[in-house]
């Protein structure tokens, strides 16, 4: 009996991953086991990454609120512990955005906790 490998899903599957990889430089865009373990490391880096990002947002808030603050006096960590004990409940998120975008009522928030 003849040997059945089923090629047409074979190279279907290949194409499918080689499109993927598609932009990747030299073999690890089209050399199939390159581009293969080229895929599953990026797989890999965006799982990661997911996490990573939301450490790495939050320092840039943090460093908003801090470039915020400063001009008013305060340091980032006065102020976080003023708004604390003020019972102020803004995130770091709605913060920085305020100290970037919406300097006046960011003030306002200063001149409270003060």
């Amino acid at each position: 009996m003849p040997r059945s490998v089923n090629a047409v899903a074979s190279r279907a599957r290949r194409k499918k991953l080689l499109k993927l990889t598609k932009g990747n430089f030299l073999a690890r865009a089209n050399v199939w086991t390159v581009a293969k373990n080229t895929y599953e490391k990026g797989l890999t880096y965006a799982y990661r990454d997911r996490k990573v990002k939301k450490r790495t947002f939050r320092g840039l808030w943090i460093q908003r609120i801090n470039a915020g603050v400063r001009q008013y006096g305060l340091t980032y960590s006065e102020f976080m512990g003023k708004i604390a004990a003020k019972n102020i409940e803004l995130n770091r998120k709605v913060l920085a955005d305020l100290a970037m975008n919406q300097p006046k009522a960011f003030e306002a928030i200063v001149n409270a906790v003060k």
